[in-house]
């Protein structure tokens, strides 16, 4: 029996790609891996963290009507070293974490952003003893 290999990517359409783009590299430090045009029209940004070999597909398609999110509908997660410095950077640029954090007693902890378009970004610190 066949079976998949490995997750590529993931694709979240936008409504403002350049503006996404901008906040998943500046806010998150994502690096664009490629971008090209799909051949029905779709405008396709590439975008993965230094340590994940998964990209995140952003698609720009006016023809597929406006990207209304819902609430809760979905979310992409990140390891962050330490929720509590990454809180700092994002102040450093005006945002605040809109859930958390919610730290562990054993530590480790997690936090959401809200990113463009209404999809949650959540940053997950892990506790020491679980990294070990």
């Amino acid at each position: 029996m066949r079976k998949v290999r490995k997750l590529l990517h993931t694709r979240y359409r936008v409504n403002d790609l350049e503006k996404t783009v901008m906040f998943y590299k500046n806010v998150l430090g994502l690096g664009e891996v490629r971008r090209h045009k799909s051949p029905r029209g779709s405008e396709l940004v590439f975008l993965k963290a230094l340590g994940s070999e998964e990209m995140i597909e952003l698609c720009h398609f006016p023809a597929g009507g406006p990207v209304r999110v819902q609430p809760d509908l979905t979310h992409l997660a990140f390891e962050v070293d330490s929720l509590e410095d990454f809180g700092r950077h994002l102040a450093g640029l005006g945002i605040k974490y809109s859930d958390g954090p919610h730290l562990n007693p054993n530590g480790g902890g997690l936090a959401f952003i809200d990113a463009p378009e209404g999809y949650e970004i959540e940053l997950i610190e892990m506790s020491k003893s679980a990294a070990a």
